[in-house]
């Protein structure tokens, strides 16, 4: 018989990997020890992309919406030109049932020539002077949620129209 060699003619490694030997554990462990880490370098990367994306998404809706609000809001200056008043809605300049990119309606609000009794609804800057004179165009953001002053938690989220429309942006970098 030769060195190495299995009686049955088979090399001993072989044969110890026929019966179970320790061969055999030691390359599965060896397999499962690669998947392990394979998975928390698969986990790590998840962990650090997802917040980036997340990001990148709301900096994609935020100017989603500017885009949107200077759209709409350079309807409702020609319809002032052609009618010499701002329009009651949304709707009277053909962008009513335009939403956010959250799924929220645009909110609108004339103030010029509008009998609107007291400032309480009109949005208000960290001083609580309106920001606006003629006409309140914003969306509520991505919490869906807002209240007159801009300082307020729930505005902060807010894409806003100021300044008679000079500013268009979010209400926190106003």
């Amino acid at each position: 018989m030769q060195p190495g060699r299995h009686p049955r003619g088979l090399s001993n490694r072989y044969a110890a990997f026929l019966r179970g030997g320790t061969h055999r554990h030691s390359q599965l462990g060896f397999q499962l020890l690669e998947l392990l880490i394979a998975a928390a370098i698969v986990s790590v990367l998840a962990v650090i992309a997802i917040p980036g994306y997340a990001k990148y998404r709301d900096k994609v809706n935020n100017a989603d919406a500017e885009a949107d609000i200077s759209s709409i809001s350079q309807a409702i200056e020609r319809y002032y030109i052609e009618a010499n008043r701002y329009p009651d809605s949304l709707a009277d300049v053909r962008m009513g049932g335009l939403l956010d990119p959250w799924g929220h309606p645009y909110q609108y609000l004339r103030i010029n020539g509008a009998k609107l009794k007291g400032k309480a609804s009109l949005r208000k800057d960290k001083s609580l002077v309106p920001i606006n004179t003629d006409f309140d165009l914003y969306s509520m953001g991505k919490d869906g949620s807002t209240i007159p002053p801009l300082t307020a938690k729930a505005s902060q989220d807010d894409i806003v129209r100021a300044n008679n429309g000079k500013f268009i942006g979010l209400a926190a970098d106003y």
